[in-house]
């Protein structure tokens, strides 16, 4: 899995979610039960992550549908 987007939002990451399960995309938050470590103070982002395959398409409608802000742009 190839980390895609960044964000404290949890609605953000949310709607990224279900832009790409609508194209076809499964994807999976990483770090979204951070919260309990740090007091739910939205200090820590959660991650979505998508197969490598599918970064680059997943990363295009992501941006088309205007979270191009929270994409993780280096391919490293």
């Amino acid at each position: 899995m190839r980390e895609l987007l960044l964000s404290n939002d949890a609605v953000t990451i949310s709607f990224a979610q279900a832009v790409l399960r609508e194209a076809g995309i499964h994807s999976f938050v990483a770090d979204q039960h951070m919260s309990v470590v740090e007091g739910s103070i939205g200090a820590f982002p959660r991650r979505l992550l998508v197969d490598p395959d599918l970064l680059s398409r997943a990363r295009d409608l992501l941006d088309e549908a205007g979270l191009g802000q929270w994409l993780i742009r280096s391919d490293s």
